[in-house]
């Protein structure tokens, strides 16, 4: 029921449409494989049956062309939140998102940024570096950011948007997503999610 919620949501949107639908980890592997069911975005289930959705994220990113892994989960799955970030996931919605939220999600992730609902962005921080003992040493690539990279940086690390971030700095928002982009191809991360917890680890 609730996978056919989704599609209609997602079906009666004008620019998206549903490439298929699996009830497991493995069907949606197999599926995937497929020509007919090729998909740029795969709402993935972090908890479901066989593979997993964490394990079912990392043997797709393995593929010659992985689709971008937007994960759905509850509010109190902190555990397995790091583990799909680490196997490649793009991003995360919670399972009770609006219709807005969930295709505002899919259009983030379509578009290579990482969607994540501001309710888990506190969460997934501290649970990514709640074991670290100690701040990690700074990341040699920072000598490379500018003035205004590291502010962009710093303010990603509080959890803000891209629109918040440009009232924030009185810039326009386009700048923002170009020094984002910066920030990300000179250090090295994958999307927007890695750069959060990279300004948390540093002291934000």
């Amino acid at each position: 029921m609730v996978r056919a919620g989704f599609a209609m949501i997602i079906d009666a949107a004008p620019d998206l449409g549903v490439a298929g639908q699996a009830a497991d980890g493995r069907t949606a592997l197999t599926m995937l494989r497929s020509p007919e069911h090729r998909a740029d975005v795969v709402l993935m289930d972090i908890r479901m049956p066989g593979p997993d959705g964490v394990e079912t994220t990392r043997r797709l990113m393995a593929s010659a062309r992985p689709p971008r892994v937007v994960m759905l989960t509850t509010f109190d799955a902190d555990d397995l939140l790091v583990a799909a970030l680490r196997a490649g996931a793009s991003g995360y919605l919670l399972k009770d998102a609006g219709p807005a939220d969930l295709l505002a999600g899919i259009r983030s992730a379509a578009a290579g940024d990482a969607p994540v609902s501001p309710r888990l962005v506190g969460r997934l921080i501290d649970s990514f570096v709640r074991p670290a003992p100690a701040p990690p040493a700074p990341d040699p690539g920072l000598d490379r950011l500018t003035q205004r990279e590291r502010e962009i940086l710093a303010a990603v690390g509080l959890g803000l948007t891209n629109t918040e971030i440009a009232a924030r700095l009185h810039v326009a928002e386009s700048t923002v997503k170009t020094h984002l982009g910066a920030v990300l191809r000179k250090l090295d991360l994958r999307d927007r999610v890695q750069a959060v917890i990279l300004a948390q680890s540093l002291g934000g």
